[in-house]
């Protein structure tokens, strides 16, 4: 057991990756909770350990579909059946087994739901640092020459090293590049999460094929129309879980399929264009409190573009018609102005990172490009960053390898309220005013 566990399996037994051999170091901060209960913060992580003889793990509580009314009844007997919620949130109150140590990982939006007065320690992982993906690939890909080279592209594409911060994407980044750049041996590399994860889905299928079905390598077009059924049938079960995926919703607007798509809306629809789907799903997604649409959001920005649609032949129907084309291209550029007018608005610092990748997938830079002339100090804009963009700023700071000499916040906004959102971007900085 202990000998199968020690490496990653991927698919052929050359693709074997020790697992001690690749493991890098995360970038976590503590306490940046607000109100968080201070009861635990002098502890020893040992001391807490040591106390309670129980420890319940609630991973990826974003993705449950619990209500977390932390006002409803409370369960106090272990013997006494209960819904799950309840279980969860008395469990968490501490009126159930209240010796027990309880453990959530969630992404923000579901998190902030738990009431702060019990919550003793607030972790964030941040992913990786610059220096961290770097070293991530130098572990995961033995060969230097092959490294320095995949490297080199991704720091060429400013949305794949922002996305590189996130451990399991520099996984699939790794495994879709060495697949395209050296299998492949082409020069062409995606820029997209969307267009790296329908790589990484072809990869994944001809893996399947090989291992399942004893076939031979099959171009990918050949891959998708055999698969088709069952990725459409993944798809839609995606969908109703979310409601509830991407290519289901995506087909469903090709093939005029109102129906599915009425979800979108809060009147009935007889015909849509590509932009008042993709607005609606942005509203849609705003809507949440728990950010469990965000990643479908950016995989329907990304599907939308004709790279993406280019390299999902087979799967989806056939759409080359210079009027849809055109349409297309016309609602991409609607989107991204649509994208920008909310980001001028006073929304969650969430929900504006997540606009800021949306921005990303469909290949507009512009965005970023705005929040470089801010941080230069020869080519400021010359006015004030809303809110949401001063979280936007933030957050590409964190991202990045700059360090700045002087991080001044009247330059980039003149509320007070805004200034708390630049906050984490003091860590980058040499000094702060």
């Amino acid at each position: 057991m202990k000998k199968k566990a020690e490496c990653v399996f991927e698919g052929k037994n050359e693709n074997e990756a020790d697992l001690k051999a690749v493991y890098t170091e995360l970038f976590i901060t503590e306490g940046d909770m607000a109100d968080v209960n201070q009861e635990h913060e002098d502890l020893e992580k040992s001391e807490l350990y040591k106390e309670r003889k129980l420890a319940f793990i609630f991973d990826g509580l974003d993705e449950s579909r619990l209500p977390l009314d932390f006002n409803n009844r409370s369960l106090n007997n272990v013997k006494k059946e209960s819904s799950v919620d309840v279980l969860f949130t008395s469990l968490v109150k501490g009126t159930l087994l209240p010796s027990a140590l309880v453990w959530v990982t969630s992404r923000p939006a579901a998190a902030n739901q738990i009431p702060p007065q019990h919550v003793g320690l607030f972790t964030e992982v941040r992913g990786f640092t610059d220096q961290q993906k770097e070293e991530y690939f130098r572990k995961r890909i033995t060969d230097e020459t092959v490294a320095s080279r995949i490297l080199s592209h991704i720091k060429t594409s400013r949305s794949l090293y922002i996305m590189c911060h996130i451990p399991v994407f520099c996984w699939i980044t790794a495994t879709v590049l060495q697949d395209i750049l050296i299998e492949n041996n082409t020069e062409n590399i995606s820029t997209t999460l969307t267009e790296m994860y329908i790589h990484f889905l072809l990869i994944q299928m001809n893996m399947k094929s090989q291992k399942y079905d004893e076939e031979e390598e099959r171009d990918c077009e050949t891959l998708l129309e055999s698969n088709r059924d069952m990725i459409l049938k993944l798809a839609k079960l995606a969908f109703e879980q979310l409601k509830k995926e991407m290519v289901h919703v995506f087909l469903c607007y090709l093939n005029k399929n109102m129906q599915e798509l009425q979800f979108f809306f809060d009147e009935p629809k007889e015909d849509i264009t590509l932009h008042e789907l993709l607005q609606r799903a942005v509203g849609k997604a705003m809507e949440s409190k728990r950010g469990h649409l965000d990643l479908f959001l950016r995989f329907l920005m990304g599907i939308s573009l004709e790279s993406s649609q280019e390299l999902l032949k087979g799967l989806l129907p056939d759409t080359e018609d210079t009027t849809d084309t055109e349409d297309t291209t016309e609602s991409i550029r609607q989107t991204t102005e649509y994208i920008k007018q909310r980001l001028q608005e006073d929304i969650s610092d969430e929900a504006s990172v997540n606009l800021f990748y949306c921005s990303l997938e469909l290949k507009d830079n512009s965005l970023y490009e705005e929040i470089q002339r801010y941080l230069s100090p020869d080519d400021h804009p010359g006015r004030k960053l809303s809110s949401s963009m001063c979280t936007v700023l933030a957050y590409t700071l964190l991202t990045s390898e700059k360090v700045l000499d002087e991080l001044n916040p009247k330059r980039f906004t003149s509320s007070p309220a805004d200034y708390e959102r630049l906050i984490p971007a003091v860590r980058c900085c040499r000094k702060a005013l």
